[in-house]
């Protein structure tokens, strides 16, 4: 490698290429864009069924036993952004950003094009980062499109206005919007741990579909470990232990106190799994 090609691999807009480069490479796979559209369906099979239920009844249908918002979507459309948000975390949303991160570098490594990337020179370390940041994207972008998909049939399906927080107070229309977004961030936040995960998986194994099965499987673990009540002590250091505290944004005032623990818990896990990533992948032998 001549001295003009290594700087240009350490150059940023090198960096910036790659990362352009890898967006590009996994939202144009149908895989996602399949796992987009089913996440985006979420939304619109719960308002219909919530209208299909409710039909030309009282206002305020939707019943007790669902999530703490569901029973407000007949209300207020903009509710069925938290319902849908509730929903999908728990499973459906974890399990997606699961197949995108344990695919990122086992699914190179399987089609023989992770050391030509390495080769470019993307540098493992480069390379590691970009994929991580490709799959935080992703993150964004799937907790966006649910919350987008369930805005609209909202807007459709029932009234828009101001609406009741879950302490009983009344906010505006646009502040519920911004709480809205501000939950689908906090949201997107708590996959971090999910993703660093499964990149560390990822490292482990030249299949993909290994990869991405191993931590679907952790996943569905984990949710289990969290639903057994004799486990209670290693409730509060499970990942998804406080995943719905994003509920606790439509509280007036808000409370803070498990908000604040989940994102440290996703911050410890991306901690800990993006290290055992990169510990393992700067030295896996690519070619074995």
């Amino acid at each position: 490698m001549s001295r003009a090609e290594a700087v240009r691999g350490a150059s940023p807009l090198w960096t910036l290429g790659l990362f352009r480069n890898e967006l590009l490479t996994t939202f144009r796979r149908w895989r996602t864009l399949a796992l987009l559209g089913v996440l985006a369906a979420v939304p619109v099979l719960i308002g219909v069924a919530v209208r299909i239920e409710t039909g030309d009844g009282p206002s305020g249908g939707g019943g007790g036993g669902g999530p703490a918002f569901i029973s407000q979507i007949t209300n207020n459309g903009l509710f069925l952004v938290f319902t849908a948000l509730a929903a999908t975390l728990p499973f459906f949303l974890p399990m997606a950003i699961g197949v995108i991160a344990g695919d990122a570098l086992a699914g190179e490594a399987n089609a023989g094009t992770l050391r030509y990337l390495l080769v470019a020179p993307a540098g493992r370390t480069r390379l590691l980062l970009t994929k991580y940041a490709t799959v935080m994207v992703f993150c964004l972008v799937a907790t966006l499109v649910i919350a987008v998909s369930a805005l609209i049939t909202g807007a459709l399906l029932f009234p828009l206005g101001d609406l009741t927080t879950l302490s009983g107070t009344r906010i505006g229309f646009a502040e519920g919007l911004g709480r809205a977004l501000l939950i689908a961030l906090v949201v997107a936040a708590s996959l971090t741990g999910v993703a660093a995960l499964g990149l560390f998986v990822s490292t482990l194994t030249h299949s993909g579909i290994a990869a991405m099965a191993t931590t679907v499987g952790l996943l569905i673990t984990v949710q289990i470990l969290d639903q057994i009540p004799q486990l209670h002590a290693l409730h509060p250091y499970l990942f998804s232990h406080h995943w719905l505290s994003f509920a606790d944004l439509m509280r007036e005032p808000v409370h803070w106190d498990d908000l604040t623990k989940n994102l440290g818990l996703q911050a410890l896990y991306a901690a800990v799994f993006g290290s055992a990533a990169w510990a393992r992948f700067t030295t896996k032998d690519i070619n074995a």
